[in-house]
């Protein structure tokens, strides 16, 4: 056999391989055969480049990239609007079906809970990969791309399309991934999708390639003119099959809503036995003719609509109540719970809030409780359930002293909760270095609470300036830190030293300053020294700031422990800058509330670009609010902005009125 050839055979066998264990989930080759394959056709492309193409198994490895750039999508990508009952969906069906005068056939498909991206194919090869963006432009990832092995590089038959998938990491993959980050004291992922989100984002691809990320698609566009004879949704998934891409094997064609009501029952308790995040199912009508005729809204099909789970609800015993001392002293109570599955996750501790609702909702230790997950995230207790033994437990008293430190709480006027008075209690310390470190603040990657903990337990830190004056060495002597770990979190702490005078004033946790005001200072303050003097009466005439929040920034910057730690920061080189002049004045004047889950952007960068266009966000809804910005569980800041008529922006409106 030729060297071309033999090149070409060992290609086609690592592919089929690859198709058959990431997508059909069904081995084709030993790891052995497979390794002694890839290890040979990696050596004769190394011998003959003459012979290496794009499409090859060994392009998968990765390398890096400078930054991600934008594209523009060939084909939009729209939104799609929700259902929450029965209800909801035959009326949509009503309004689908109206113009036809017959029932239609309707295609059920599980709603994965990940991040959709356009894949481009030109005569069977994989050649442009986009995320969503605003759905009319998005960032070229081609490279991450090519690392996921359930996505082709070479299709079964040279056709030129563009497929829509959705790019997920399984639950089981997600679980091994916090579960090193928590060893190398990292910082952990919040769930399966923010996991995948960060992992599809590494300018470094290699590191994308080690996160086990997976895709399902669930359309396509085709370009072929044989194509044509595709005409329903439910074909044209069968065709993506056979060219080699992998489709979720829970889909399902039915006759009429009924069916799809069905598929929707049936799957709100099975989806938490899969192995990857499901938050509803997707349904829309089969026929492509009456698809087109349809059409769209200005975000969404009117031939397809989500219907989304409700949030689990699960009952368990209460078994204690633990108390943790925050940044600002403030004493936290969290429910120590009987473990209970709840939302695909088994839950061990839950939000109580507060002593105030403990005592609203007379929950008692032993009592059997009911739990649920607030947006699908934090589990939280809502209420006790009836039993005879409720009465005959001892009611819950608040407590005297902090856990900590056993200093006395105290209140302060005006707000709920009790307090430890003791700046120097450790759980105190921990927990300000902690939101040091934390992303909305200095953002220092791979510094969380099991490397914070340790390194005070060693008292190699004792405040979050300490942090700047670790060496290489200091880290190895860390339980489970190596050299390349000790490394890693050294440089991610002395990179943090260029952070915006924003970040900076967010970090030092000043009470009642969080991001949004610290944004304001800096905007009004253009160095730490002038917020520092400032006196009280220039700091309550900030728009934004107030008398309340004006006096705690004057007594912090009075108290000669903080001037201190701000004298030392400064010898240690960190020099924080003011922040940047706004792009443009389109949003200028106006005021934004952000509420809900967006899809293709955090609120946080939401509110940058608001602020770069010279708007301003708020934390509450007024009648001087100018637009609320809504996404997905958007709760009583919503329900207040339609009590006041104050105007709703959906994700699409907002980014259409940027780019106006």
């Amino acid at each position: 056999m030729q060297i071309q050839e033999r090149i070409e055979f060992l290609k086609d066998e690592i592919n089929k391989s690859n198709h058959k264990y990431y997508v059909e989930e069904n081995p084709y080759l030993s790891d052995y055969e497979y390794d002694q394959m890839f290890a040979e056709l990696k050596e004769l492309e190394d011998k003959f480049p003459m012979f290496r193409t794009e499409d090859s198994p060994t392009q998968r490895v990765g390398s890096v990239s400078e930054k991600f750039f934008s594209h523009t999508h060939k084909y939009r990508l729209y939104s799609l609007d929700n259902t929450y009952n029965a209800e909801e969906l035959r009326a949509w069906y009503e309004r689908v079906c109206k113009e036809y005068e017959q029932e239609l056939e309707l295609v059920c498909e599980l709603k994965i809970d990940g991040l959709a991206i356009a894949l481009t194919y030109e005569q069977g090869k994989f050649v442009l990969g986009v995320t969503r963006g605003d759905g009319i432009t998005g960032e070229n990832i081609t490279q991450n791309l090519k690392t996921i092995k359930a996505i082709p590089l070479k299709l079964f038959e040279d056709k030129t399309l563009e497929v829509r998938g959705e790019i997920y990491m399984p639950k089981s993959s997600f679980e091994k991934l916090n579960e090193e980050a928590l060893a190398n004291g990292e910082k952990v992922f919040a769930n399966p999708r923010n996991a995948a989100s960060g992992s599809l984002r590494q300018l470094d691809s290699s590191i994308t390639a080690k996160r086990d990320l997976s895709m399902f698609t669930y359309t396509g566009i085709f370009e072929n003119a044989e194509d044509k004879d595709i005409k329903t949704h439910y074909d044209g998934m069968m065709k993506l099959k056979e060219l080699g891409f992998k489709i979720n094997p829970n889909i399902r064609l039915v006759k009429d809503i009924q069916g799809a009501i069905d598929f929707c029952n049936e799957w709100e308790t099975k989806r938490f036995d899969l192995d990857y995040a499901t938050d509803g199912v997707v349904i829309k009508v089969n026929n492509i003719a009456i698809q087109k005729d349809l059409g769209f809204t200005a975000r969404a099909p009117k031939w397809a609509t989500a219907f989304k789970f409700p949030p689990e609800e699960v009952s368990t015993k209460l078994l204690d109540i633990e108390l943790n001392a925050g940044k600002t002293g403030v004493i936290t109570p969290v429910a120590v719970l009987e473990p209970v599955l709840l939302a695909g996750s088994t839950v061990a501790r839950a939000s109580l809030h507060n002593f105030d609702e403990i005592k609203r909702l007379d929950i008692r230790i032993g009592d059997t409780v009911l739990i649920k997950k607030a947006a699908e995230i934090i589990p939280k207790v809502i209420k006790v359930m009836d039993s005879d033994i409720h009465d005959s437990l001892p009611v819950y008293q608040a407590p005297t002293v902090c856990p900590a430190c056993g200093s006395a709480l105290v209140e302060r006027e005006g707000e709920v909760g009790l307090y430890c008075a003791n700046s120097l209690c450790p759980q105190i310390m921990c927990a300000k270095i902690e939101y040091w470190a934390s992303k909305e603040a200095m953002d220092i990657d791979k510094v969380g609470p099991a490397l914070i903990q340790q390194l005070y337990e060693k008292k190699f830190i004792s405040n979050f300036v300490d942090l700047y004056k670790l060496t290489m060495q200091d880290f190895m002597q860390l339980d489970l830190v190596k050299e390349k770990s000790a490394f890693n979190i050294y440089t991610s702490i002395q990179e943090s030293k260029n952070r915006p005078l924003n970040r900076l004033i967010t970090a030092l946790g000043i009470r009642h300053v969080g991001k949004e005001t610290a944004d304001i200072l800096a905007g009004e303050f253009p160095s730490l020294d002038f917020l520092k003097d400032a006196t009280l009466e220039q700091l309550a005439n900030v728009e934004g700031v107030g008398e309340i929040i004006a006096k705690t920034i004057y007594e912090f910057f009075r108290d000669e422990n903080n001037l201190k730690l701000i004298d030392e920061l400064k010898e240690l080189g960190i020099n924080p800058q003011a922040k940047a002049k706004a792009k443009s004045d389109k949003l200028a004047g106006m005021t934004f509330v952000l509420t809900g889950t967006l899809q293709n952007m955090t609120r946080d960068e939401a509110s940058e670009i608001i602020k770069s266009h010279g708007g301003k966000t708020s934390s509450s809804v007024s009648k001087k609010t100018s637009y609320v910005l809504a996404g997905e569980n958007a709760g009583s800041k919503l329900d207040k902005a339609l009590s006041l008529g104050v105007i709703i922006l959906t994700e699409d409106d907002f980014l259409g009125m940027i780019k106006e």
